[in-house]
């Protein structure tokens, strides 16, 4: 019987090896004359586990890890290919409590299939909701996906519903589906994990949009930072293309819909809606001023779905199991499941998908482990280099848009970075301000002047230089991006500035002078 034998293909897994890992397991595979078939599989997300090796024996899956390629000969000695003890050995991967205690909705194929085989993908429950999406009116798609709650998971939390619903009754020569993969907030790989470790789900989602509004062509939009999700999912696309998932008649619906890989030059900028599709366009990625809305006239001027990779993702498990299974994930107005990423300076940093309602302080805790170094945590930085920082005092916040919108907060696109009690939040506020200056497009004065104001009003109160006067002009530059921007860089970025003026005055304060012992 042929043993399986996973390394993972994800970015995260090859930084540490995954390849080498590979390589020496097919070696002393042929060696030892074994039956063995190599899966690169995509990560678990388990990343302080990467490279994470699994042996399928008995149909369960038996982990190794973090594995380099100089352990491969030691755990064949050790019997790797019937689950034998060794030091790197882990048990059933699927009884690890990170793993055991998520609730894997979007990412219930991540790790699991093999991203390129379209009979995984379909073995493990894949193109049901295609399949049902198809037999049913666009209008009907659309109620599904309203009545499931389902919001915008790239940061605006806008319910996805109604953004449909407005593409679906706009008129149009043709509509498009924009996935917007250009994931750049510090912190984030989510939407990376599943263009390499599922990309089919992603295909599956924007196909389904497509159905739901009587769009005819996609693009999936992502940054030149990513070879390897590109690759995935252009080989994905052709795939799903050759079966018939894609093409001039969606899974013998009649109905047409295809896609396309597009790849940006990398900036953040791009990451908003319009200035992404002005990106699309061949044009310079700068925000466009609203209205009109994307949903009425969006690429080349058409009405357009714009939706965030995990958003489109989701969309398949909802129209398989259906929106009342999905809704009854989550608290509040945010339903369904969310996938955190866990970063930073923490023990066990990666993607833990759960349903919405989990405190700040158990994600931080209990799921990342505290920090790497042992010393306390000082901060908790939520939704990416725009997300605001959360002290230790507001860890009880529970992990919902309307909760952190309470607190001043953004969940944004889940993105988590732990800080220990040695960061300096006046330095990490320049660098939120400095971050604009650099990645602004230019186009309103709040954003391009604001920032580089605040970087200057930074580094003064950092040198002791009218601390006071420049603490409150910081305060005002701040007020002025917020209400001032035309779009999320410019009016998110005094979150993460005021954030730290609040929580963290001390490091704010002067640094008084030290008079030398005599």
């Amino acid at each position: 019987m042929t043993i399986r034998i996973f390394v993972p293909r994800d970015a995260a897994a090859l930084s540490l090896g995954a390849d080498k890992v590979a390589k020496a397991i097919a070696s002393e595979v042929a060696a030892r004359g074994l039956d063995v078939k190599l899966v690169r599989n995509g990560s678990r997300g388990m990343l302080w586990l990467e490279p994470l090796v699994e042996v399928e024996i008995d149909g369960k899956r038996i982990g190794y890890g973090p594995v380099k390629a100089r352990d491969v000969a030691g755990l064949f000695e050790a019997g790797l290919i019937s689950g034998g003890d060794h030091a790197l050995c882990l048990g059933e991967v699927e009884n690890l409590p990170f793993l055991k205690e998520q609730t894997r909705l979007t990412f219930a194929r991540c790790g699991i299939t093999d991203p390129l085989s379209l009979e995984d993908y379909e073995a493990h429950g894949g193109l049901a909701g295609l399949r049902r999406a198809a037999a049913m009116a666009p209008a009907d798609i659309v109620k599904e996906v309203t009545d499931s709650g389902l919001r915008g998971r790239g940061g605006a939390g806008f319910p996805t519903g109604i953004k449909w619903k407005t593409v679906l009754d706009a008129q149009g020569p043709r509509k498009y589906i924009v996935c917007n993969a250009d994931e750049g907030d510090s912190g984030t790989f989510a939407d990376r994990m599943i263009m390499e470790g599922d990309p089919f789900v992603l295909i599956e989602g924007m196909a389904i949009a497509g159905l739901a509004t009587g769009a005819t062509k996609g693009f999936v939009y992502t940054r030149s930072e990513y070879p390897h999700a590109i690759a995935a999912m252009t080989e994905a696309v052709e795939i799903a293309r050759k079966a018939g998932v894609l093409g001039p008649s969606v899974m013998g619906s009649g109905k047409a819909f295809d896609i396309e890989v597009r790849t940006g030059a990398g900036a953040y900028v791009c990451g908003e809606e319009t200035a992404l599709l002005n990106s699309l366009e061949g044009k310079r990625g700068i925000v466009r001023a609203k209205p009109p809305l994307p949903a009425h006239k969006g690429l080349f001027a058409s009405p357009t779905v714009i939706n965030n990779v995990i958003s489109l993702a989701s969309v398949p498990v909802i129209l398989d199991k259906g929106a009342a299974f999905y809704r009854d994930f989550g608290m509040g107005r945010s339903r369904g499941t969310i996938p955190l990423q866990i970063a930073g300076n923490v023990k066990h940093g990666g993607l833990y998908e759960t349903a919405f309602g989990l405190s700040l302080g158990d994600i931080v805790d209990k799921i990342g482990g505290g920090t790497a170094t042992g010393r306390p945590v000082k901060a908790v930085q939520v939704g990416g280099p725009l997300g605001a920082y959360f002290p230790r005092a507001l860890f009880d916040t529970p992990f919902d848009y309307e909760a952190f919108a309470a607190k001043d907060g953004l969940i944004g696109h889940a993105g988590i970075v732990v800080f220990d009690d040695t960061a300096d939040m006046l330095k990490q506020a320049r660098f939120a301000m400095e971050f604009c200056a650099v990645e602004s497009c230019g186009k309103c004065t709040p954003c391009r002047i604001g920032s580089t104001r605040g970087v200057e009003s930074a580094d003064k109160i950092a040198q002791g230089i009218e601390p006071e006067k420049n603490r409150a002009l910081l305060t005002d530059l701040c007020n002025t991006m917020k209400f001032g921007s035309l779009c999320a860089l410019g009016g998110f970025t005094p979150y993460p500035v005021m954030s730290a003026m609040t929580h963290f005055p001390d490091d704010f304060a002067p640094t008084p002078l030290i008079e030398a012992a005599e």
